[in-house]
């Protein structure tokens, strides 16, 4: 059964970081692209980063570059979102999904996903 499990989520302050995990099972993370997406409340889903099966990584928000990243620990089938400096505008609930080989900034074209986190930025 192929499910998507991300954690890591929770409370943080303005400035601080988290790190997001996705692990998978009932098939091998390393032979997709994964792909982080968050949902603001009111907004629309969005892209964020994704790591495709070769390794190359795509941001899709601006707003991220230089303080998210993306790694993948094969040995663990799981892909990590590393955030830093977090902002209150990064709150959102984040979720990971999987397609091909390459990645995509849309949603619709990612065939599983997770069932999400929520980060919370606040002080």
């Amino acid at each position: 059964q192929v499910q998507l499990v991300e954690s890591g989520g929770g409370l943080v302050q303005p400035g601080g970081s988290l790190r997001l995990s996705c692990a998978a099972s009932g098939f091998t993370l390393g032979h997709y692209a994964t792909g982080w997406f968050r949902q603001a409340p009111g907004k629309e889903r969005e892209g964020v980063l994704c790591m495709s099966r070769y390794g190359n990584w795509i941001w899709y928000t601006d707003s991220v570059k230089g303080r998210f990243t993306i790694s993948r620990d094969n040995t663990k089938n799981t892909v990590y979102l590393q955030m830093n400096s977090l902002k209150p505008e990064d709150t959102a609930v984040y979720y990971c999904a999987i397609r091909g080989n390459y990645c995509s900034g849309y949603g619709s074209d990612y065939d599983y996903w997770g069932q999400g986190t929520q980060v919370t930025v606040s002080s």
